[in-house]
């Protein structure tokens, strides 16, 4: 009986289309990974060196830190001649209540922006959307006369309400997208089931984690980074944030190098590290209001 031998089939050729999207992906890829070490060397070194000794800095700058090398004197100086577990008690304090509170009130404007059709929706929504544009330091001198009239100066209630405030028009602006994708049959069910419109809105809150998640974000790096109005409103030395307290060693440690890192470093890192927890949270919640 004949067999019919069959020739071997040729290899698979990538088409010029596909080799030019490869190509434009892997560029595009090289430019983020260029620009994010761009971003991250500074920082990267800065934790480094904090790390080092005082002659290991200036030996060679761009080492890690060995065995022969590695150094705690920055932090021991930091940690123990100064207040700077005061500081991070007060920058944990203002940054969790800021952000709970911006959260709640932009979830709650947000619900009612969306819910509800009354005389002056458009308006109100433009309103907050005007507060996005005009920066909150423009105020400063009417902000510091309330403070003052109010008797919060040197309190860490000034930063919290200040902080709320500036919060808020872009998180209304963001949850008001998210009510909006809330099926309005999932509200109506519950409203003839009896539930008042706390219980609606109490409902509704578990399907706009991401952009809770998203506005938390939005409101936290900023709020921790600021050195503004802890400057104007709380600069005594109980009511420190951690980003004024770590410019006051930029004067007080101006020749100590390992001092100054070592303040940078943990003035820094506690920020990178909530960010990093909650980037995937932020980035969904980027994600599904952009595909919304």
């Amino acid at each position: 009986m004949d067999t019919a031998t069959s020739a071997p089939a040729p290899p698979d050729r990538i088409s010029p289309t596909k080799r030019r999207i490869h190509l434009g992906r892997w560029g595009v890829h090289a430019v983020l990974l260029a620009y994010s070490l761009l971003a991250l060397g500074p920082t990267l070194l800065i934790i480094m060196n904090s790390l080092k000794s005082r002659s290991a800095i200036f030996d060679d700058a761009f080492s890690l830190p060995t065995s022969e090398t590695f150094d705690l004197v920055g932090y021991d100086t930091v940690l123990n001649g100064s207040s700077f577990d005061v500081y991070f008690r007060n920058s944990f304090i203002v940054t969790v209540a800021s952000v709970l509170l911006v959260v709640f009130f932009s979830a709650m404007a947000a619900f009612a922006l969306a819910e509800y059709d009354f005389k002056g929706n458009t308006m109100l929504a433009l309103y907050l959307a005007i507060g996005i544009m005009i920066p909150i330091r423009l105020g400063t001198v009417s902000i510091l006369k309330l403070m003052v009239s109010l008797g919060l100066i040197n309190t860490l209630w000034a930063l919290i309400l200040v902080y709320t405030a500036m919060g808020l028009p872009l998180g209304v602006f963001l949850m008001t997208q998210f009510m909006r994708q809330v099926p309005r049959e999932l509200k109506s069910a519950a409203r003839v089931d009896g539930a008042n419109e706390y219980r609606v809105f109490g409902l509704v809150l578990p399907l706009v984690r991401p952009g809770m998640a998203a506005v938390a974000v939005f409101t936290m790096l900023p709020v921790w980074n600021d050195l503004w109005f802890p400057l104007i409103l709380a600069p005594a030395e109980d009511t420190r944030t951690v980003t004024l307290g770590a410019s006051a060693f930029l004067g007080q440690f101006e020749r100590n190098w390992n001092a100054l890192l070592a303040a940078l470093t943990l003035a820094m890192v506690p920020i990178i590290l909530l960010y990093v927890i909650f980037s995937r949270q932020f980035l969904r919640g980027l994600t599904e209001g952009a595909i919304k």
